[in-house]
């Protein structure tokens, strides 16, 4: 038998405060005191307790189990059934006896009201999915600085449906690690960006709620699946927006917006309280509108989550970027310039001309600039796709989202949501991650145990020849997208020209997500003939970023006029 009482907290949902420890930012919460949330704990059914007591977990009928054991190939008499039937009744009685015991959630720190949905005057590039309004500490690098959050990342007590409208109607009741550690630091949330249908394009137009425009042609694509961030941070709504990238999700949007974008080295920012898609890919990073503002963000984000999110190294420690950046020139700095990252059918000659251009004014502050063949790269995004679509399939819609297998955080609320809403509403996902669903499945069913795994081994072999250019160079460049955004679709298009138009885009950037390494988008210049920007895509070592901090600087400044 459990109680609880709860006050409220600034009109905040009461749920959103609960006064749990946090490995990381410990209990002190300010403007909540322990008064405003109390737990009183009985143990459940008590073998004293005479009160009726309604089970969580309900032992399955013999019919039941024997529909699911038909599912699974196996064979069973009828007394075969019925001993696996009184075992499993043992256990669900075991679960039901720790049911009620509080969860450890992720903190909630800074009040809050729930926002509301933006009118249209209110968004006119339809960037916001949910505006609010949260205040951080009254100190901190961020201070004064706004921020959006893009809307796989929970923020407590602000609704949350990942571009999807089968996911209309959750709402966390706990900030995910970033969240903290940017309100933390005097940041204010001013709300959630659109994102795409479970993240799962890189273009602008699978969102439920409607295409995000491109800020600069609006009836053009702003990029995906982080577009709603980037193209915020493009217009001046917000100073910096979070992203989350999983085959290049914040630096597709970068490009075709004229903004910074960075893929952190994989692990360097916890990704604890979003929603996981396949966490040997998963990344959150920073978006800004100038390199120093990307490296003062990542200070922020970056540092280990005291083993709540399993992907990062416990070993890790973070500079000071925005002073470790700091160089006079690029003397004695080799830039390598990958060879097969321009050698696409959709490379566009300009896009071609200006990236290759942007990465010769290197020279000026010094550097020494050469080609590089890595030929694992022309290959690298269907090596993604091996990894990607069936982890994407167990993940999102077999684990609701957060993946199992591992230690760390699990976000029982958002697990549990997802998954009953894709028991009801499968139909409701958009196209896009319908088919990386279908072909991850397709792979599960057909190739059980082949696909997914010699994915994962051969990413090694693509590791491997990046770490050996790193060797010989200090960064290497290519095109972020071979081609400039186009428009976006009529609202009649077909099911298969909507697909089409989703391929290509991320060719360059898939690969560094299987490898790890950090990338930054750049803007090179814009295009002569469409106007539209033009991304330039530096790669560095592991945890490496003070390298590409140092020449994403000079490359700023030399490629400012463009």
């Amino acid at each position: 038998m459990c109680t609880f009482a709860y006050k409220y907290v600034n009109n905040a949902l009461p749920r959103v405060f609960r006064n749990i420890v946090h490995p990381r930012f410990g209990s002190d919460i300010p403007n909540v005191t322990r008064t405003n949330v109390l737990f009183s704990v009985t143990r459940h059914r008590s073998k004293h307790d005479k009160l009726y007591h309604e089970a969580t977990v309900r032992a399955p009928s013999k019919a039941h189990l024997g529909k699911i054991a038909k599912n699974l190939g196996l064979d069973l008499d009828d007394d075969e059934l019925s001993a696996y039937q009184r075992s499993i009744k043992d256990a669900c009685d075991a679960i039901n006896e720790v049911e009620c015991l509080p969860e450890p959630l992720l903190p909630t720190k800074y009040p809050r009201v729930p926002g509301h949905r933006p009118t249209p005057e209110e968004n006119p590039l339809n960037a916001w999915y949910w505006k609010t309004n949260i205040t951080g500490a009254e100190s901190g690098k961020l201070l004064g600085k706004t921020v959006a959050v893009k809307d796989n990342i929970a923020v407590a007590g602000v609704p949350m449906m990942v571009g999807c409208s089968a996911l209309e109607g959750y709402v966390p009741e706990f900030d995910a690690t970033v969240v903290t550690m940017l309100l933390d630091q005097g940041a204010r949330v001013t709300g959630k960006s659109v994102c795409e249908s479970l993240c799962g394009a890189g273009a602008s137009y699978t969102c439920n709620k409607g295409p995000v425009k491109n800020f600069h042609k609006p009836d053009h694509n702003a990029g995906g699946s982080s577009g709603g961030s980037a193209t915020l941070v493009a217009s001046g709504e917000v100073d910096l927006a979070l992203g989350s990238d999983q085959g290049g999700s914040v630096r597709i949007p970068s490009c075709w917006c004229g903004v910074v974008g960075l893929k952190p080295t994989f692990g360097l920012v916890p990704y604890t309280g979003a929603m996981a898609f396949e966490p040997s890919v998963d990344h959150l990073g920073p978006i800004a509108r100038s390199v120093y503002d990307c490296a003062l963000f990542l200070e922020v984000l970056a540092g280990y989550d005291n083993g709540l999110d399993p992907r990062q190294r416990s070993d890790m420690k973070v500079p000071q970027y925005t002073t470790e950046m700091i160089v006079e020139s690029l003397e004695g700095f080799k830039i390598g310039v990958i060879n097969e990252g321009f050698e696409w059918k959709t490379t566009d000659d300009e896009v071609e001309r200006t990236v290759r251009g942007s990465v010769s004014k290197l020279q000026d502050a010094g550097a020494k600039v050469e080609q590089v063949s890595i030929p694992l790269h022309a290959k690298g995004h269907i090596l993604w796709r091996m990894v990607f679509c069936e982890g994407f399939a167990d993940t999102t819609f077999h684990s609701g989202g957060v993946g199992r297998g591992s230690c760390g955080f699990h976000a029982t609320s958002m697990s549990s949501f997802v998954s009953k809403s894709f028991k009801t509403r499968i139909n409701d996902v958009g196209p896009s991650p319908k088919l990386l669903y279908l072909l991850g499945q397709y792979f599960a069913e057909s190739y059980p145990g082949v696909i997914y795994n010699k994915g994962q081994n051969l990413r090694r072999l693509l590791a491997k020849q990046y770490d050996d250019a790193l060797n010989k160079f200090d960064v290497l460049a290519l095109p972020t997208i071979p081609f400039t955004a186009p428009r976006l679709p009529d609202k009649n298009i077909s099911t298969a020209d909507y697909l089409a138009n989703l391929g290509n885009i991320s060719v360059n950037t898939r690969p560094t997500n299987l490898t790890g390494h950090p990338a930054i988008s750049l803007k090179a210049g814009f295009h002569h003939v469409n106007g539209l920007p033009i991304g330039t895509m530096l790669i560095s070592k592991h945890f490496d970023e003070v390298t590409l901090f140092k020449v994403a600087s000079h490359f700023e400044r030399l490629n400012s006029s463009a």
